[in-house]
């Protein structure tokens, strides 16, 4: 079965969207935006949006049951990314990185011992910096190099 690009679009930068847009139009790839609101998306034959139910992790599920091995899911979410790794597929975050076997258990540690400092309150929340040019330049190019080798 070909490729099918997932985005796990309630947190998907618009700059990041375009890109796949584009890459999608360009490669003829399907591409699916998975949100629990509606999202707008351009007139195209391989471009599609589900609107699943508000709730925590919906829409991850919604991911999960549909994804198939090799798919590649765009989401910053890492215990997602953990699951579709697990179902052999990948992970893009919208900073370039992708996750694979590999690599995805070191991420899921990170994570988990990140929440643990700041829910002890010995760092402080704040979230992942602006996406900035630099940024939105590493994902564009680690989604070229990913559809390279696996379109």
């Amino acid at each position: 079965m070909a490729l099918q690009i997932w985005i796990d679009a309630d947190a998907c930068p618009n700059v990041i969207k375009d890109i796949l847009f584009r890459a999608a139009e360009r490669r003829a790839i399907p591409l699916v935006l998975v949100a629990n609101r509606s999202i707008a998306t351009p007139p195209s034959p391989f471009i599609k949006a589900v609107q699943v139910a508000n709730g925590f992790d919906i829409a991850d599920s919604y991911i999960v049951q549909h994804c198939k091995a090799n798919d590649l899911v765009i989401t910053a979410d890492i215990p997602l990314a953990a699951e579709v790794v697990a179902k052999h597929a990948y992970a893009l975050n919208p900073r370039g990185e992708l996750y694979t076997q590999e690599n995805i258990k070191e991420h899921l540690a990170m994570r988990d011992f990140m929440t643990g400092l700041r829910d002890t309150g010995q760092v402080s929340g704040g979230g992942p910096a602006t996406l900035g040019q630099r940024d939105k330049q590493a994902f564009a190019n680690a989604l070229d190099r990913f559809l390279a080798v696996n379109k």
